[in-house]
């Protein structure tokens, strides 16, 4: 065998080699990026009413589609000296906002509370900027717990 055809072999599997590590890696960073989509969160309001109860809007991002969120309303309550989590809902539909409208600016045209018992709440998020705002929902926290109005 001479030493040219030799080192045209080696140099072929060196390429394979490379555009192999090239293939899997692209597959493993893809799956990277979207376990890092799934679990990417990003709290876009809060309130808190006295001593009582602090209420957090967070949107959550899709672990299927990277453009889609949903929106999680918690309800904390002192415990301990502490927030505690006492309740929590989704907002419309599982994965039925969009990421960006939903994290970007003007992102909440309305979130509104009060410190009494029941405490209402109202939501009101952009849908897109083409679209404009949702229709308000409105809640209830009674005892710690979100309620439909």
């Amino acid at each position: 065998m001479s030493l040219t055809r030799t080192h045209a072999r080696r140099g072929v599997a060196a390429v394979v080699t490379v555009l192999m590590a090239a293939v899997l890696g692209g597959t493993g960073a893809g799956a990277s990026n979207a376990e890092a989509a799934a679990q990417q969160t990003r709290q876009i309001a809060s309130s808190v009413l006295g001593t009582d109860y602090k209420i957090t809007l967070t949107a959550q991002r899709s672990a299927e589609d990277e453009y889609a969120a949903s929106l999680l309303l918690q309800v904390y309550t002192r415990a301990g000296g502490a927030w505690k989590e006492s309740d929590r809902v989704t907002v419309g539909d599982v994965d039925g906002w969009f990421w960006y409208p939903l994290t970007g600016t003007g992102a909440v045209c309305q979130f509104s509370t009060a410190g009494t018992e029941p405490a209402p709440l109202t939501v009101s998020l952009l849908l897109t900027p083409s679209l404009g705002c949702s229709q308000p929902t409105d809640f209830v926290v009674k005892q710690g717990r979100v309620y439909a109005a």
